[in-house]
């Protein structure tokens, strides 16, 4: 059995990476913002521990890590979007963007380091977007932190390797949680139609992937698309 942290563990993606590494038996922590009821209902549904911190707070993040103990797979799911013209985007809102998908990012790996150089081994899976890969029209500043979030999975699975740790990605494409509240039928409709598979993505799809990044020994510095073929 292995322990897990997922940050962003509340809904959509990690609120099904919970659920998934749960049923398998693991032992599973995520962190949360701010929502304690969708937190605590994740936990009585997964029997996972919530843990309450802001990724982007460095102290809080080690204190959440603290709780834990040693972790052997460590999800990094946190992140916000903002979606608009880039001359119209507030600083504010620019630096909160890169605060918590690109620096939270980096506060929980490092916080997860010690202990997996200590045993010389450990998994990491980022999350990254297709808008990563390709961006996005609207969505400069998701697309930005998206890509160096790709950009630093690659990099840490060259530093890590040798010490025996794995890190790789992955980038959903149009997944039906709340990123996608905004848009309307029609516009999910001509998704589905321009998705090989013929629908658009579930929280689920996603999860599945990460535990397969999570457990796939001999796989690190990649980065996998779950878009049912949109971008391909």
């Amino acid at each position: 059995m292995s322990t897990v942290m997922i940050t962003g563990g509340s809904r959509g993606i990690g609120a099904a990476a919970v659920k998934r590494f749960s049923d398998a038996g693991h032992r599973v922590f995520f962190l949360y913002q701010s929502n304690d009821y969708a937190a605590q209902s994740v936990a009585a549904a997964t029997g996972a521990t919530p843990i309450r911190a802001d990724v982007s707070c460095k102290d809080e993040v080690v204190s959440a890590f603290e709780r834990c103990g040693r972790i052997d797979i460590l999800v990094c799911n946190a992140g916000i979007s903002r979606i608009g013209l880039m001359s119209m985007m507030d600083e504010d809102d620019w630096d909160r963007i890169f605060d918590v998908n690109v620096k939270g990012m980096y506060h929980c790996i490092n916080a997860a380091m010690p202990g997996f150089l200590e045993k010389q081994s450990g998994s990491i899976v980022t999350v990254s977007s297709m808008w990563g890969q390709i961006g996005g029209s609207c969505e400069t500043p998701y697309s930005a932190t998206k890509g160096a979030v790709i950009s630093m999975t690659k990099a840490l699975a060259k530093e890590l390797g040798p010490s025996g740790i794995r890190v790789n990605c992955v980038a959903p494409g149009v997944i039906l949680t709340d990123m996608c509240a905004d848009l309307d039928e029609a516009t999910l409709s001509q998704l589905r139609e321009e998705t090989p598979i013929g629908r658009n993505g579930t929280p689920e799809d996603v999860a599945e992937a990460i535990e397969f990044l999570a457990n796939a020994a001999f796989i690190t510095g990649q980065v996998l698309g779950v878009n049912g073929g949109l971008v391909i």
